[in-house]
């Protein structure tokens, strides 16, 4: 299982993590599929993006990542606003292979900075606390 300090580290409010090892803890085949899955969603991209047409640039939507030696992908859920079918597809690969995901979660903070359990999730993994 994945350290909530490790998630909360790289994931920011919005975003899932899809780690590369099944419920079972078994590494995910081929090696290089966050590569790949992050290829393949390279092209949705925001539409002011510098890198419109450069074709080694991954989307900022989806990203490869590397997590405690397991290869990963960051899912922005403003892909979902652009493109529902792109993200469900990203999410559909995760759920059919039986991945390991992470999602994000924004905990409110009152004046003092004591958490507001009421909105806090149940210990599970979480994200950054918004600004």
């Amino acid at each position: 299982m994945l350290d909530a300090t490790v998630a909360q580290r790289i994931l920011k409010p919005g975003e899932i993590l899809i780690l590369g090892r099944t419920h079972e803890g078994s590494q995910f085949r081929p090696s290089d599929w966050a590569e790949r899955l992050a290829g393949v969603m390279a092209q949705f991209r925001p539409a002011e993006s510098k890198h419109q047409e450069r074709h080694l640039c991954y989307s900022p939507y989806c990203m490869p990542t590397l997590v405690d030696g397991v290869r990963s992908v960051v899912l922005s859920r403003a892909l979902a606003e652009i493109e529902p079918m792109a993200y469900q597809f990203v999410r559909n690969f995760a759920r059919d292979n039986n991945l390991e995901t992470v999602e994000a979660c924004i905990v409110e903070f009152d004046a003092a900075g004591s958490a507001d359990q009421s909105d806090a999730d149940d210990g599970s993994l979480g994200g950054r606390r918004a600004a």
